[in-house]
């Protein structure tokens, strides 16, 4: 299924991470997922929260530019073997990941990958023509 998801780019210092996550906290914005990669001096924190706009206003009321994007949240069977399936359909169709990362489901048995790739609204007709691939939305936002 389709998602926003909200990407910082923030300093790579001390407490910063820490600052971020209590704004959010403070603006009763749950997170679902994240990833950071870093670099040096600065990284690159994305996130599935409940609310990316309202994370996004937050978080620029105190000087933190964020940019909210659409990615594709991909239910993958939590089982070995259940990546590389998801995988291979992706691969199958010459679909490239620009990047990705995972998390948990609320879903018995089954975990999510978050994927950028170059046309979302395409692939996700693709993978949800496969058996993988269809997702309860409360299982991503928890709302």
């Amino acid at each position: 299924m389709l998602v926003e998801q909200i990407s910082v780019f923030i300093e790579n210092k001390k407490g910063r991470l820490s600052e971020i996550a209590e704004v959010l906290a403070q603006n009763n914005i749950d997170i679902s997922a994240l990833s950071l990669a870093d670099t040096d001096e600065y990284g690159v924190l994305r996130m599935i929260v409940t609310d990316p706009h309202k994370a996004k206003k937050a978080l620029a009321d105190h000087g933190v530019i964020g940019k909210v994007t659409t990615v594709l949240a991909v239910a993958i069977e939590d089982r070995p073997g259940g990546f590389y399936e998801a995988l291979t359909v992706l691969t199958d169709n010459g679909v490239e990941i620009k990047y990705m990362y995972a998390c948990v489901s609320h879903e018995k048995g089954k975990a999510l990958m978050i994927l950028s790739v170059e046309n979302p609204v395409e692939v996700e007709k693709m993978i949800t023509q496969s058996k993988d691939g269809i997702t309860n939305p409360s299982a991503i936002y928890r709302i």
